[in-house]
């Protein structure tokens, strides 16, 4: 990534040699002579850090840094001075400024100080970039429902927001888990803090450790500057790993030890960093038979396991389907610029009678979509996806018929699991991808039931 970075100084000669030292690093390096000039900049730049002489004509280091703090308030000022006094370094941090340095320096101090600011940059980038998707996505994402097994979901919420527990929250794929994971954020004691959100199984094998620690520049073939990794952006805020069961037991050790001693360690460098993360993890497999069958580390489940919150299936709170889909219809149709009063009785029990294998993000699908065929005020059974009404496998919630029950539950729910892989295979013409994303998990989820079930999967399934 390229960094835009304004020297002020008014000795060009200087200017000149800062110049020259940034842009070995991938920096792009704009000057301006005194406070003013580097105002006008500002307005028409994209300034990533400002390193400011402490004694200029005119507007001095310290009246542009006041300046700067006033207009640009996320923006990182580096001081430096002939002058290096301890009350002058002291004040210039007491009025904002993010380091200072004394000349004349060294250029790989110079480096260093630089390289810190600009990953500070990034962090306060990243935050500002999540906040605002968060917030454009609130609506969709409010929580909603008042059956009792999501009660006990909230309840679970209000228990651990304000604690720095780790959290493992288990549930299937379209549960919900990323939407609680931002509102115990959000709700808690570090909502002021970043919320970095990590999907272990969308990130290849090979980059998931440089992914979540950092590397340094020339570590690996492809490194071409230091990376700034997921659990330093969280730091004093939460990291969600979604889909930690599928994380490779290669770097299961690694976070263990950083969930253990709080000490991570970048790729390709020795040193080691403290953060402060809040852990919330989430999966849609059963950790403990991973476990069982070595592919998921004890010592790890137990450590993430601290407060478990599992989320209900949707068919499991029936009663919530109702206000979840006039919920979306409204936010959704604002966003589409129409207005529903709400759906049909026969609408609403047709909702009731599917199954929803994909739980809250296919009802949301399904909502979206009758936003946009729907022609009336009101949304009719005829504005759903006629899926809906197609024959179903086995309804996983279906009412169970007395003396129906089966003497072993785990082999009932794998056959229903299969049944319905197999009718995703079927749609997708054996394409897991697609079937994969039919019902709503991860390609490597996916294969990992195919094994489980021991589904052999020719190119079409017929």
């Amino acid at each position: 990534m390229t960094h835009n970075v304004l020297v002020v100084d008014d000795e060009p000669k200087l200017c000149d040699l800062l110049a020259s030292a940034l842009s070995q690093n991938d920096i792009a390096v704009f000057t301006a002579g005194n406070g003013l000039h580097a105002l006008k900049v500002l307005e028409s730049e994209d300034i990533d850090l400002v390193i400011s002489d402490w004694r200029m004509p005119g507007m001095d280091g310290p009246q542009l840094l006041a300046e700067i703090k006033n207009r640009y308030p996320q923006l990182p000022v580096i001081v430096m001075t002939a002058y290096s006094t301890v009350k002058n370094a002291v004040q210039s941090m007491r009025n904002g400024a993010f380091d200072y340095i004394a000349k004349p320096f060294d250029i790989d101090e110079l480096d260093i100080t630089v390289s810190k600011a600009l990953q500070f940059r990034d962090i306060l980038k990243d935050n500002l970039r999540m906040r605002a998707e968060l917030d454009e996505h609130q609506q969709i994402d409010s929580l909603v429902g008042d059956s009792p097994s999501f009660r006990r979901v909230l309840s679970a919420i209000d228990s651990v927001r304000e604690s720095n527990a780790t959290i493992l929250l288990t549930g299937e794929s379209g549960t919900g888990k990323e939407m609680v994971a931002r509102a115990i954020h959000k709700h808690g004691n570090r909502a002021d803090k970043p919320f970095v959100a990590v999907n272990c199984a969308a990130i290849p094998e090979g980059l998931l450790e440089s992914e979540m620690f950092g590397h340094r520049k020339g570590a690996f073939t492809g490194a071409v500057a230091d990376r700034v990794g997921r659990f330093q952006q969280a730091d004093k805020g939460t990291l969600f790993l979604d889909e930690i069961g599928e994380m490779p037991l290669a770097l299961q050790a690694k976070i263990l030890r950083a969930l253990q001693e709080r000490i991570i360690e970048p790729v390709g460098d020795p040193r080691e960093r403290k953060v402060d993360v809040r852990v919330i993890a989430a999966t849609n497999k059963n950790l403990l038979d991973a476990v069982a069958n070595k592919e998921f580390r004890e010592d790890l489940y137990y450590r993430l396991n601290v407060f478990p919150i599992p989320l209900p299936a949707l068919r499991e709170r029936v009663e919530d389907i109702a206000p979840l889909a006039r919920h979306f219809a409204h936010t959704l149709g604002a966003a589409a610029g129409k207005r529903f009063s709400g759906f049909s009785a026969e609408a609403l029990q047709a909702m009731a009678r599917y199954s929803w294998p994909g739980n809250i993000r296919e009802l949301q699908n399904c909502v979206e979509r009758a936003t946009i065929v729907a022609s009336g005020a009101e949304i009719e059974e005829q504005d759903l996806p006629a899926y809906l009404f197609a024959s179903q496998p086995t309804q996983p919630g279906a009412q169970v018929a007395e003396g129906s029950v089966p003497a072993d539950l785990e082999a009932a729910l794998a056959e229903v699991e299969k049944a319905y892989i197999l009718a995703a295979l079927a749609q997708s013409n054996g394409v897991q991808a697609a079937a994969a994303q039919l019902i709503g998990i991860s390609e490597r989820s996916f294969w990992y039931r195919l094994k489980k079930l021991g589904i052999h999967v020719d190119k079409i399934v017929r």
